[in-house]
């Protein structure tokens, strides 16, 4: 399974930052700009989950506190166990869902359909292996303008248009992020959906 440290492994490589001896971006500014292109891929294409809650006896309110990276709610189904599945109405405010059912929930599970953020770290990772390279050119981009910045009124010997040589890779690379963004990101999938009645 992919790590952290694979995907920053091949963040060098791409961003021709491999001597050890004289890394350019060190590991931390490199996992910050990886963090901050996983955010822009989570939004755009998120994971898919689900989730079994418990709902409160005599409340249709149900907290969604313990779903980590929720994005959005997409399905509800209340109560579970049923065939075809008793699919609930409902609204998604403020980390609760309330539950637009006929039926008063007695503390029986509710299954959530969400969409949620991926997650990248030492152990692994969310991100589809075919999204990976999405993933690297969003973070090599923000490498680049992060770089180009820094090197603004610095002696540079690679000449005096190294600041604008960076911030020209970086614009390209970000480009080409958001580009792939657009192509591969949720709002441009058909979802098969069909209406239902109430539980």
């Amino acid at each position: 399974m992919t790590t952290l440290s694979d995907i920053r492994s091949r963040l060098r490589i791409d961003l021709r930052d491999t001597d050890s001896n004289a890394y350019r971006w060190t590991d931390a500014v490199l996992d910050r700009h990886i963090a901050h292109a996983l955010e822009d891929l989570g939004l755009a294409i998120p994971r898919e989950v689900s989730a079994t809650l418990a709902t409160t006896p005599g409340s249709r309110e149900v907290s969604t506190a313990s779903l980590a990276g929720l994005v959005n709610v997409e399905t509800v189904e209340f109560p579970t166990g049923q065939f075809p599945p008793a699919y609930v109405g409902f609204a998604y405010w403020a980390g609760n869902l309330h539950l637009h059912s006929d039926e008063t929930p007695d503390g029986s599970d509710a299954k959530i359909w969400y969409v949620g953020r991926h997650t990248l770290d030492g152990s692994g990772s969310t991100v589809p292996v075919h999204l990976e390279d999405v993933l690297l050119m969003g973070a090599a981009a923000h490498a680049l303008i992060e770089i180009s910045l820094f090197a603004i009124d610095r002696l540079n010997t690679g000449g005096d248009d190294v600041t604008e040589l960076y911030a020209a890779a970086g614009r390209a690379r970000i480009t080409a992020f958001n580009q792939l963004l657009e192509q591969y990101g949720r709002k441009n999938r058909l979802t098969g959906r069909r209406m239902f009645i109430p539980a």
